[in-house]
């Protein structure tokens, strides 16, 4: 159901990039914004590991590290490469995947984390982060980015290029487009999001599937949404969506505007996948 509700929201947001570049004219501009927009996230998507690694001032670990050890034993449950694996020198309990792929993938978790989480539970988590490696979220979220971008380019060439490429005669209602600037990156904005929650979900569907039980991942969650807003982490807003639980919790963002869905939606979730029925999952 998840990677359903991705595909539908991707499509979304491609049609919200065509629909935009439709309104605010010219289809040189269209291209200009996808493909600069491209070439930044490209980047980023090369790159990301080493980036939010060094960001966070990760120390690798391995054999023989509580954290390796149980890691790689999650990793030959689920078919993976071993990934490298890293602990974050930080009091606030989360943890993170990134990487290009399986074959160059990371996982990361804090000091807090293992301070705070049991055996089972550390598993739960680090099972979701390898089913965001299996499911591939790190390249699903670059083509959210990419899209993304190019409709907030889009918008500001035409703010400080005049708009379009269209000629007056057949272009568009002036306040057609101001209103598609203003509001065409907010719009992306939230199909963003909404891409960000999906993937936590399927992840957790996952993580439960190669931890063995939901039960672990579930607790953990818990103890995590506690954890986090009683030792805040001092994390940089545009890395927020890659931890399993969102560090920026306790700030005052409504669930619209969040990338992670409820914890007690995720909780729901996971039980019902316990008593055998996935049900039907929302954002």
């Amino acid at each position: 159901m998840s990677g359903l509700k991705t595909a539908v929201l991707l499509g979304a947001l491609s049609g919200l990039f065509l629909l935009v570049g439709s309104i605010l004219g010219g289809q040189a501009g269209l291209v200009m914004a996808f493909v600069m927009a491209l070439l930044m996230n490209v980047g980023s998507y090369w790159f990301s590991d080493k980036i939010v690694l060094r960001m966070y001032r990760a120390q690798e670990v391995g054999v023989g590290h509580r954290l390796y050890e149980l890691t790689a034993r999650l990793a030959r449950r689920a078919e993976l490469p071993m990934p490298r694996v890293y602990v974050i020198p930080d009091r606030s309990p989360n943890a993170f995947a990134t990487g290009r792929n399986p074959q160059h993938a990371a996982v990361a978790a804090t000091e807090g984390l293992m301070q705070l989480l049991p055996d089972s539970e550390l598993e739960g988590v680090m099972a979701h982060e390898l089913a965001h490696v299996k499911n591939r979220d790190i390249l699903i979220s670059s083509v959210a980015a990419t899209i993304g971008a190019a409709i907030s380019m889009l918008t500001y060439f035409s703010m400080f290029l005049g708009g379009g490429g269209r000629d007056r005669e057949g272009g568009a209602n002036p306040i057609a487009m101001i209103a598609t600037m203003l509001l065409a990156p907010f719009a992306a904005m939230l199909i963003q999001m909404a891409v960000s929650r999906s993937r936590e979900f399927g992840a957790d569907r996952r993580g439960a599937e190669i931890a063995g039980s939901p039960l672990g991942l579930a607790q953990a969650l818990k103890r995590l949404e506690a954890g986090v807003k009683r030792v805040p982490m001092d994390a940089n807003q545009a890395t927020a969506h890659m931890f399993i639980m969102s560090p920026l919790t306790g700030k005052g963002l409504s669930s619209l505007f969040s990338t992670h869905p409820s914890t007690q939606a995720r909780v729901d979730a996971l039980m019902r996948l316990q008593h055998g029925g996935a049900g039907r999952q929302s954002t």
